[in-house]
């Protein structure tokens, strides 16, 4: 039977609640966390590869039996413990004091988790064992959150994380942001573990909420086919109703200008008037940074919010998305296409926002 439940995230901008004086302790606090979390999960993981492959490694004979299990609850076991809490107490024990162990404990689950996913894959060599990088989130579990408010004085929501009083920046938030924390003070919604990711001198919390999904009386028997051309970036069929979403024009002349644009800033990199540096100098590049990321993810999330609209419009309660791997096919055989045209993004986010609509997704 399908969840009547699904998981969102955001990712909201943290700002530390303390006087000046105090932030770079904070920020001290914050960085040995993330290094530590850094350490343990390449602990964790080297580990759980170990015991996987302990009798590749030690080639031991036919006549050995073992098991990966605790030796008091089974007789073929040979740890001392519960396969999970061997490499729980193991990154306890090498990092007490210096993290919460709370966090450790996460760490380790999801770790855990993700192993036994891939096991297979690793044991037929088809995949290498993951690699922490030092830019590691740091886990942050429902019970290191406390005191979770609104503060019409700051403007802000306002939490404890670790201890650390907090308080969120949702600027000019044209998302559903606000309301969904609105939501969760008010008890509609759960919260469940989440991340804190430390990038640029910037704190984001990486929220995962569970909440349940739309009801809109949609019909299962009633099919909506969905195709992703070059034309039109989704054309879409259901009940002898069909729809354009988009256009070649529209979404890619200003992809394409976006890209002639910062071509020319950096072409004119070389003739800046210097002063202090590189920064000084590529400052008019740092502006446009990531303006062709934003733009490409907005207008593919209208095109699948048009799409999902239009099938809840129909009462489809199926969606099929025709011939993707014949046109994605095609895509990579075209630089260009491939280059310009984010098939994977649409299609992700049309698969998400099909779940949350209670729309079965079928990928042709």
């Amino acid at each position: 039977m399908e969840k009547p439940t699904m998981t969102l995230t955001r990712k909201i901008q943290l700002l530390i609640d303390v006087p000046s004086d105090e932030k770079n302790m904070i920020w001290e606090k914050l960085y040995r966390y993330q290094n530590r979390c850094f350490r343990a999960a390449n602990f964790i993981v080297s580990h759980l590869y170990v015991q996987e492959m302990i009798k590749d490694f030690f080639y031991l004979t036919e006549d050995i039996r073992y098991k990966l299990a605790d030796v008091n609850k089974d007789e073929m076991g040979m740890f001392t413990r519960s396969k999970t809490n061997t490499t729980a107490r193991m990154v306890f024990d090498r990092f007490k004091g210096e993290i919460p162990t709370d966090i450790l404990g996460s760490l380790n689950n999801t770790i855990q988790s993700t192993f036994s996913k891939n096991k297979a894959d690793y044991w037929q060599g088809t995949k290498s064992l993951r690699n922490f990088k030092k830019d590691i989130p740091i886990p942050l579990p429902v019970k290191c959150i406390s005191k979770l408010k609104y503060d019409p004085g700051k403007k802000a929501f306002c939490f404890n994380m670790f201890a650390i009083p907090v308080k969120t920046y949702l600027g000019k938030d044209f998302t559903d942001k606000r309301l969904i924390l609105e939501r969760l003070l008010k008890g509609e919604i759960k919260l469940c573990t989440s991340q804190i990711q430390l990038k640029a001198g910037k704190i984001f919390w990486l929220a995962v909420f569970e909440t349940e999904k739309e009801e809109h009386n949609l019909k299962p028997e009633i099919v909506a086919e969905a195709s992703l051309s070059l034309e039109h970036p989704i054309v879409a069929k259901a009940n002898h109703a069909r729809i354009h979403i988009g256009s070649k024009e529209e979404f890619l002349y200003r992809r394409l200008a976006i890209q002639a644009s910062q071509k020319r800033v950096q072409t004119g990199i070389a003739y800046a008037r210097s002063g202090k540096g590189a920064k000084r100098k590529q400052k008019a590049l740092y502006k446009t940074e990531h303006l062709e990321r934003r733009y490409v993810s907005h207008r593919l999330h209208l095109y699948s919010r048009q799409l999902i609209d239009f099938c809840i419009q129909q009462k489809a309660g199926t969606l099929i998305l025709k011939n993707q791997e014949d046109k994605i096919g095609i895509a990579k055989e075209q630089e260009f296409v491939l280059r310009n045209w984010s098939y994977y993004e649409l299609q992700a986010k049309i698969k998400y926002k099909a779940e949350k609509a209670g729309i079965e997704l079928i990928i042709g």
